[in-house]
């Protein structure tokens, strides 16, 4: 039976702490795919709490100059900073949780866990995209309305009798291909999102790898961000004067 004083303490918590986004996905519709990315372990949780922070503009804005000090602010910012308060966000959360005695587990916001396969243990974007906050746009990252993909993602997976907040957004990217065209290594082909497709037909994750690999070597750190850049649903109308 849904909880709304458990629904209402745990939304007010995660804003308290700094949350721009928050919502609840059902798992269930995408339990196969769960299934085969973390296992049994991760696929017993019926429900995902997505929490959202939005990427600061300036930092973001830097991306084009392609320039290694511009490149290390955003990615300290961007990464390493918002990450760790994601990470903190989730575990207090998730202790919450398990101090009204259900189960909780939160997803490292970023954090590989299979190098071969270039994916962490539980997609932060699906439970994003169920829970209503957004759709999987042509760059593959999760596209909300009001800030395009300029946010970055954790989620805490649980057993709590949570409300789910919506149903997977419709996508609105239409005919642009504004992140398509400005990737240096072309590897995103276009496609829109499909469940039932591989991530291959859509994004060539071992050629964007590649080029972190690479500009890591050149530059001694690895950004690129362009897809994320240039989205139109997230760039500024204005600059600074």
């Amino acid at each position: 039976m849904i909880s709304p004083e458990l629904d209402v303490r745990i939304r007010s918590l995660a804003r308290s702490l700094g949350a721009d986004y928050y919502g609840v996905a059902d798992l269930e519709s995408a339990r196969e795919f769960i299934l085969r990315q973390g296992g049994e372990r991760i696929a017993r949780y019926p429900r995902g709490i997505s929490i959202g922070m939005r990427l600061l503009d300036d930092p973001v804005d830097l991306l084009p100059d392609g320039d290694a000090e511009g490149a290390i602010i955003y990615r300290h910012n961007s990464y390493e900073v918002l990450n760790q308060m994601l990470d903190q966000v989730a575990v207090r959360v998730a202790q919450e949780l398990q101090r009204r005695g259900y189960h909780a587990f939160p997803v490292p916001a970023s954090r590989r866990t299979n190098d071969r396969e270039i994916r962490s243990v539980f997609s932060q974007k699906l439970s994003a995209h169920l829970s209503g906050l957004g759709w999987i746009g042509k760059s593959c990252l999760l596209v909300t309305p009001d800030h395009g993909p300029r946010a970055r993602w954790v989620t805490v997976l649980t057993d709590a009798p949570l409300r789910v907040t919506g149903t997977p957004m419709e996508p609105r990217c239409g005919d642009c291909t504004a992140c398509v065209d400005i990737c240096p290594k072309g590897a995103f082909s276009g496609r829109m999102f499909d469940p039932y497709e591989p991530r291959e037909s859509r994004f060539d994750a071992s050629s964007c790898d590649r080029y972190f690999r690479e500009m890591e070597k050149e530059k001694g750190v690895a950004v690129c961000g362009l897809c994320l850049y240039v989205c139109p649903y997230g760039r500024r109308k204005k600059s600074p004067k």
